[in-house]
């Protein structure tokens, strides 16, 4: 885990927001690099300040797409983790919004005695959270097309059709995923690239 855990806050409501740089400061090991309530202000200070984790409000602006449209954008185009925070109390909304986010976990506005813990796990590597996000996201896949999207992680290819039909399912598999290109693909789903490196495929 890195020594300094750099920590963007993207909160609309000043005195949540308080609390939680309140609760931060009080470690040593992490560091709030910035706060943002402003939506169309947040993505420039996360390129800007290259936190590892953004803590982002789920029902930031006017409704909940506001805090996942962001977070995708910030998974795709950055190195950041995302962390939703979120006073919903519905796991199945809870876990649509984060599979649609990229996003590697989420926090319950009420249960900020967990919000340090959660950091480090998050910043110490994949946690069992995010790798359900994974999954859930990838659920929409045929199973030739999972057999694909592994191949596209670099596991060793042993499918016996042509490379015409497989560069169809590719293209396919990245639509599915709402993305423009393979590189995205990719970069967001980082850490199944790196099971596959080491010889354990986990979705």
């Amino acid at each position: 885990m890195k020594e300094i855990i750099k920590i963007m806050i993207v909160e609309d409501d000043a005195d949540f927001a308080y609390l939680i740089q309140k609760l931060l400061k009080k470690h040593k090991d992490i560091e709030v690099v910035g706060h943002c309530p402003d939506k169309k202000e947040a993505f420039q200070k996360v390129v800007e300040e290259q936190p590892d984790i953004v803590l982002m409000d789920l029902n930031l602006g006017t409704s909940s797409m506001d805090g996942v449209l962001l977070s995708r954008k910030i998974r795709i185009r950055t190195d950041a983790k995302v962390l939703i925070l979120t006073a919903s109390n519905t796991p199945e909304m809870i876990l649509k919004a984060a599979k649609e986010a990229f996003a590697s976990g989420y926090i319950f506005k009420n249960q900020l005695s967990l919000l340090v813990e959660d950091i480090r796990t998050t910043a110490a590597g994949y946690t069992p959270q995010e790798y359900l996000i994974a999954s859930s996201a990838l659920s929409c896949l045929s199973e030739a097309e999972r057999a694909v999207f592994e191949i596209m992680m670099g596991k060793e290819n042993h499918l016996q059709s042509s490379p015409k039909t497989i560069a169809n399912q590719k293209g396919r598999i990245v639509k599915k995923m709402g993305l423009e290109n393979q590189k995205e693909l990719l970069h967001v789903f980082k850490m199944l690239r790196e099971d596959v490196k080491n010889g354990n495929v986990k979705v």
